[in-house]
């Protein structure tokens, strides 16, 4: 039986998505919310399920509502009902600060977020601008220089002599000096190089394989985000109108008509 949930019998229910993320091991929770900005409402009795050191990629036309479920988890929205859970614990009204340490959500923005002027070590540094223990914050630091050669070898160097995928990298590797256990990633593609898109890919794989980290992306490139993603949600006006594992969604020629130019 396939895993996959279309909108041309119904949209996928809440026992559709849980079974998608194998229950029992579920990371993160979101349960009939509804959230937007102002007194607009953007998201409709929105649910999602996604387990630990899974990946999850969101696609659908603009104004879907996919980035509005990225800034919902982590703060950036009015929520007006509904609830937010990691592991159990309720996160909905927490500030994207409290989040980011007491249960380790970050949240890896649109390209242009480095510091131009500051050295890549300075940059790496100030992804721990909320620890109590700044040499915390310079071992993990040293961790990534170490892991990563292209930001070792510049690391006294300003961030503005990097490329588009240095750059890329340096603010997934900020996010993960406050160890971080799920990653909110929003369009890693976007301005991107063929080349530093499947760099970008690698690194995210990695961590997710690796370092168990748990990824909810937004993917423009939707060919792209679903090949990596385990799961993937079409969003269509705040809503899930299709859900899958990634690869069945490659193939649904409803998907591929709206979003793979197939």
């Amino acid at each position: 039986m396939s895993d996959q949930y279309s909108v041309l019998g119904k949209a996928p229910g809440t026992e559709d998505l849980k079974k998608l993320s194998s229950p029992g091991n579920t990371h993160l929770t979101i349960n009939k919310l509804n959230a937007g900005y102002g007194k607009m409402e953007i998201l409709h009795n929105f649910d999602l399920f996604v387990n630990t050191a899974q990946s999850l990629c969101l696609i659908g036309p603009n104004g879907a509502g996919k980035s509005t479920i990225l800034h919902s988890i982590y703060g950036f929205t009015n929520i007006f009902s509904g609830k937010i859970e990691i592991e159990g614990k309720e996160i909905t009204k927490l500030t994207p600060a409290e989040k980011l340490k007491s249960v380790g959500i970050a949240y890896i923005l649109q390209d242009n977020s480095v510091f131009p002027d500051m050295t890549v070590e300075e940059n790496l540094l100030m992804g721990g601008y909320i620890k109590d223990k700044t040499e915390e914050s310079f071992e993990e630091a040293e961790k990534i220089l170490q892991k990563y050669e292209r930001l070792r070898n510049r690391r006294n160097q300003p961030a503005k002599v990097l490329s588009g995928g240095e750059r890329r990298l340096l603010e997934i590797s900020r996010a993960l000096v406050m160890k971080p256990s799920v990653l909110l990633v929003d369009e890693p593609s976007i301005g991107l190089e063929p080349k530093y898109i499947e760099m970008v890919f690698e690194i995210l794989g990695d961590l997710q394989k690796n370092e168990k980290k748990t990824i909810i992306l937004v993917e423009q490139n939707a060919k792209k985000g679903l090949e990596f993603a385990d799961i993937g949600y079409v969003l269509v006006s705040g809503q899930i109108a299709i859900a899958g594992k990634g690869d069945e969604l490659l193939s649904n020629p409803d998907v591929g008509r709206l979003f793979l130019g197939g």
